[in-house]
C-alpha cells in the first residue's frame, strides 16, 4: 500500500508537517517494498489550489492512504470521490519514522 505523510524536510527524522496543501514535502511509503521517497510539494506556495492540486498529485501517484493533519474541504472531497483514505494526526513532534513504526504496529 502506497501511503503519503506530509513532512517538514525531505529525510526520515524529519517532523510531521500538520499542512497536506501547504506541507514542504511528502514522504511516499511503500508498504511491499518497505521504501521511502520524497518528493517536494510543488503547490506549498501556490496563490490558491494548493490543497486540490496537491489531491490531484496524491491521485496521480496513486496513492491509498494520506497522514497529515489537516484536508481542507475541497481536497477531502477530491480525495474521497478516489477512495483515497485521509487520516488526521495532530502530533507535529512526532517524526516521519515514528509514524512509519505506528503503520506497522
Amino acid at each position: 500500500m502506497k501511503t503519503v505523510i506530509t513532512a517538514k524536510e525531505n529525510r526520515i527524522e524529519s517532523k510531521f508537517d500538520l499542512r497536506f496543501g501547504r506541507g514542504a514535502w511528502f514522504c511516499l511509503y511503500d508498504s511491499e517494498t518497505k521504501t521511502t521517497e520524497f518528493s517536494e510539494n510543488l503547490f506549498a506556495q501556490s496563490q490558491g489550489g494548493a490543497g486540490t492540486k496537491t489531491a490531484e498529485m496524491m491521485i496521480e501517484l496513486g496513492v491509498q492512504k494520506v497522514i497529515s493533519g489537516d484536508f481542507g474541504p475541497k481536497a477531502k472531497e477530491l480525495l474521497q470521490q478516489f477512495n483515497i483514505q485521509m487520516v488526521i494526526l495532530e502530533d507535529d513532534e512526532k517524526t516521519i519514522s515514528d509514524i512509519i513504526h505506528l503503520i506497522h504496529e
